[in-house]
């Protein structure tokens, strides 16, 4: 995989070098692009941006004496850092982006020390804080003599994650007073830091129009927040705020206001003073009301409340005149005024709406109950409290606990973390369906002194007849089903709830219903509640000691067997599967009752074609105990007896040979009895075929191209049935083959996907392996996953034509680039699955990576409409790259199949004083044509004499056409 370039710092204006990551595929428009993750991202907002930057005029503050106590440390960081070579580095506009390289602080303290003109130019900074803080606060406090033109400061945490793959907070825990005498600043950014108050110096920076203090500390907020007046956009979200100053009300400029994933209870009344504001969020706080002043904000569009504690809101909320949504999901509202009942604006789902209120106490002796606390986690915190007086939790994951007053005799902290679902952590039999993830719990086994009450989000299974939905626990180091309660809270949204005496891991299956007895010395009947005509009867002194016995029955529809198998005269009977607690054997026969396959009566039955099969994991095979027992039949039943439900089967009886396709199943799965009437001798290898399609689902891959950004891979494992729904879906931003052949795929079984002939994954990621990305197949969970991919090979006159194959089981050592053999074989042995083509087309690497802040002006002589520049600035505020390449790809969407496309490009790029950019696309485009001519010349389509007609470089079609 090639290595990434870094960036360089600073230098004079010109072309920058080569980007490694993704440009614009513009040899081949219409196209589109993504713009990368986050930690791809290397400059910051342009210069223009009127969202985040505003002209301020403020005194400048004498700096020298603050920035002398960090002139020594930035000398001895200056020596420290190598200088590096003698030509001085390129300048990329005026923006100075160190957050993505180690030693940023170092690099800074350098550059200041060397005090180049250019310095003094640059007006965007970004900042890692994963800095050793002292080396962090010396390189800041020499920001405002460095940089007096700075204009945004963001000085952010989060880009290194922990091994759960939760972002880190950064070390900043405060910032040098010094930097109140930025005058030009007005984006400051500190997400993801540790500051428990606000920096005073921010409170004098009365240029500030934009402040994010997301995912900190603070747990209040100064009264001088009020004091400024340029602020429009305020950001505290996921923080531990449990009160808000009343100077809020002050800020008359405030259009977007983020306080959601805090601790507050009640809202100021001056709230309803902010006359400007535009947006609002609240979500995931402790609110039980809201101030009638709310009804004041006459500019509001978007008031987020929902996972509140909410039992009321102002009716004067339905006639806001702008409001276009009010989110009051999840919270306690039992009766809500008939104006927001009927506004199409608002969602209230999650709501106990119609339910009658608790009744308050009888009479005035009677003990008033406390009522429980209730806990709503954010997605940062991974444990909580539980005191004797119980509580009620709602992690951010969706799952529900309750613990009763008296759970617990003594506080306890309880943690919890939800895990991908993997084979060896989801235990699942034969007809099992997963349809959740898996919670883990801590501290596991220890005891409460009442059940704690769960409740688990699952996915609607497909298949409902004959089946339930178990939540299934670990208890030492044995798993079992619990007694499960189904919730229904809307249509898509079902909660499996079940009590638990002790914390392990959790998930929620779909099974065949199991219907189980307790077997006393005085016998009893065990009948299947799906299946009445099965039955298993224990006669009086059976078993000494009471014993529990469960059976699950499985049916197979005859039509699909018949052609399955292409026998039209096979057909069987429901599949029994037994299990028993105690010793394996009766002290008396047990009688088994079967219905005889469909089709045959006791009195036209030919017992010669009749075949009692027996399945006893772990084997694999399918043997035929007809001779070992004593068949009678009835009209409509077969009935047998048995002393034990397993057998051990004579070397003498025929049987097949195992296939290796068949998974062993678990050590604790259950013998499993088969009614088979067939004309076939060899009856164990029909039984084995079948019994694998009825766990069998039939699924296509798919692998698509994001529109946007073709080398942005979309890999996924869909059921038959959902393929067209979700292709008209995916169509709209992503482009590809068609599917793959339908194939069979067992529940929880491993299979990957592996980049072929040129394409590589372009990044690291903990599920890729030598270039392959691992999966798990899970029939009713989303089993995709989106890939960034790159080449080594030339893609800068025609396309890169690679290919991603999926192969089955875990990955190997080598996969061979053509496995013919593997794909002539496309049963369930075979190791390959599909192919699906995968092509990098020819791009220009340098166009969007070189246009820097002059993109406005190609978008402008391009014919981009202004009003389309400012969206693009304000969707893409933060990402400089984005910006340019959403413009670039928008403006080639409306290019789709008109001539001239890329020649348009040229000219904009001339007008915009970028000639060393238009002569760069110049020269491809000479390459496609040369490339072009040379393969008509080969293929004997056009004449040696480039004089004549047919041959000229003029005929030849654009890039942008062929």
């Amino acid at each position: 995989m090639p290595s990434r370039v870094p960036v360089p710092l600073l230098g004079r204006r010109g072309p920058a070098p080569t980007p490694t990551h993704s440009s614009p595929c513009l040899c081949s428009l219409p196209g589109h692009c993504l713009s990368r993750p986050a930690w791809q991202a290397r400059t910051c907002l342009a210069p223009e941006d009127s969202w985040w930057v505003m002209s301020a005029v403020a005194e400048g503050l004498e700096l020298e004496a603050a920035a002398a106590a960090a002139e020594d440390a930035a000398r001895d960081a200056a020596e420290a850092v190598d200088t590096g070579p003698e030509e001085p580095p390129l300048l990329a506009g005026n923006r100075l982006s160190l957050d993505l390289y180690p030693g940023g602080c170092h690099r800074l303290l350098h550059l200041c020390a060397q005090q180049p003109s250019q310095l003094l130019q640059v007006e965007f900074l970004r900042l890692s804080t994963h800095e050793d803080p002292q080396l962090l606060e010396a390189a800041l406090a020499r920001v405002p003599w460095s940089l007096p033109l700075l204009r945004s400061l963001v000085l952010k945490g989060g880009q290194r994650r922990d091994a759960l793959g939760a972002c880190l907070r950064g070390t900043l825990i405060t910032l040098p007073d010094s930097l109140s005498g930025l005058a030009c600043l007005a984006h400051l950014d500190l997400s993801f830091n540790s500051l428990e108050t606000l920096p005073a110096c921010i409170l004098e920076m009365h240029g500030l129009d934009a402040l994010l203090l997301s995912h900190n500390r603070l747990s209040e907020l100064p009264e001088a927040l009020g004091a400024l007046p340029a602020l429009t956009f305020l950001s505290v979200a996921h923080n531990c705020l449990q009160t808000l100053p009343k100077a809020l009300g002050a800020l008359s400029t405030l259009q977007r206001l983020d306080l959601s994933e805090n601790l507050l209870d009640t809202l100021p009344p001056e709230v309803g003073d902010l006359s400007s504001l535009c947006e609002l969020s609240l979500a995931s706080n402790q609110l039980q009301s809201l101030p009638a002043s709310l009804v004041g904000l006459r500019s509001l569009r978007l008031l987020v409340l929902h996972s509140n504690l909410l039992t009321s809101v102002p009716a004067g909320l339905a006639h806001l005149p702008l409001l276009t949504r009010l989110d009051l999901r999840d919270n306690q509202l039992r009766d809500v005024p008939p104006e927001l009942l009927s506004a199409p604006f608002v969602r209230l789902q999650g709501n106990p709406l119609g339910e009658a209120s608790p009744e308050p106490p009888s009479s005035p002796g009677t003990l008033l109950v406390l009522e429980m606390p209730r806990l709503f986690l954010t997605s940062d915190v991974d444990s909580f409290p539980v005191t004797p007086q119980g509580c009620s939790v709602t992690l951010a994951c969706g799952v529900r606990l309750q613990f009763p007053a008296g759970a617990t005799t003594t506080p306890i902290t309880i943690g919890y973390q939800l895990w991908l679902p993997e084979p060896g952590l989801v235990p699942l039999g034969p007809h099992d369906s997963l349809l959740s993830g898996v919670l883990e719990l801590r501290p596991h086994g220890v005891a409460f002194q009442q059940d704690v009450g769960l409740w688990l989000l699952f996915v609607p299974p497909r298949a409902r007849r004959c089946r339930e939905v178990v939540i299934r626990t670990r208890t030492d180091n044995n798993w079992s089903d619990l007694d499960t309660h189904l919730e229904e809270e809307a249509p898509k949204r079902l909660w499996a709830h079940c009590q638990v005496p002790h914390f392990s891991w959790f998930l929620v299956v779909s099974r065949p219903v199991s219907n189980t007895c307790l077997v006393p010395p005085e016998g009893t009947l065990l009948c299947s509640s799906g299946h009445p005509g099965v039955t298993v009867t224990f006669p009086p002194g059976a078993t000494e000691e009471p014993r529990q016995v469960s059976m699950q029955v499985v049916r197979m529809a005859g039509q699909e067997l018949r052609a399955l198998l292409g026998e039209p005269e096979t057909a069987v009977s429901p599949l029994l599967c037994l299990s028993q607690s105690g010793p394996p054997s009766f002290l008396r026969p047990v009688t088994v009752q079967l219905p005889l396959p469909p089709g045959v009566t006791g009195l036209s039955v030919d017992r010669s074609r009749l075949h009692l099969l027996y399945l006893a994991p772990p084997a694999a095979t399918w043997d035929d105990i007809t001779a070992q027992v004593v068949l009678e039949l009835t009209h409509l039943y077969a009935r047998f007896q048995v002393t034990h439900f397993s057998w051990s089967v004579p070397p003498q009886l025929p049987q097949c040979p195992p296939p290796k396709s068949v998974q062993p199943t678990s050590p604790s799965s259950p013998p499993r009895y088969w009614l088979w009437y067939t004309t076939k001798t060899c009856v164990g290898g029909l039984a084995r075929k079948a019994w694998e399609r009825l766990r069998l689902h039939r699924v296509n891959l798919i692998a698509l191209q994001r529109r946007r950004d073709p080398e942005q891979v979309l890999l996924q494992c869909l059921p038959r049935n959902k393929v067209d729904a979700t292709l008209r879906r995916l169509l709209e931003r992503y482009r590809g083959p068609e599917p793959s052949d339908t194939v069979g795929m067992f529940e929880g079984e491993q299979f990957f996907a592996a980049f072929e002939r040129g394409i590589d994954v372009d990044a690291d990621r903990p599920d890729c392996v030598e270039g392959r990305i691992c999966f798990v197949f899970y029939s009713h969970l989303k089993n995709v996953k989106e890939v960034y991919v790159t080449t080594t090979l030339d893609r800068e006159a025609q396309a890169v034509r690679g290919q991603v194959s999926f192969y089955r089981g875990t990955v190997p050592m080598e996969v061979p680039e053509e496995a013919e053999a593997a794909r002539r074989r496309k049963d369930v042995d075979a190791l390959w699955m599909a192919t699906l083509p995968i092509k990098l087309p020819s791009n220009l690497l340098s166009v969007a990576g070189r246009l820097g802040p002059d993109w406005p002006a190609v978008a402008l002589h391009l014919g981009m409409p202004y009003r389309d520049l400012q969206r693009i600035r304000h969707e893409f505020r933060d990402d400089l790259d984005g910006q340019i390449r959403h413009m670039l790809f928008s403006w080639a969407e409306r290019q789709a199949g008109q001539p001239g496309a890329v020649g348009l490009l040229v000219q904009a790029l001339e007008q915009s004083d970028r000639q060393d950019v238009a002569e760069e696309v110049r020269a491809v485009l000479e390459l496609g044509r040369r490339k072009y001519q040379d393969g008509i010349r080969r293929t004997g389509l056009a004449s040696e004499d480039p004089a004549l007609p047919g041959s000229s470089p003029s005929e030849s079609p654009e890039p942008g056409q062929a």
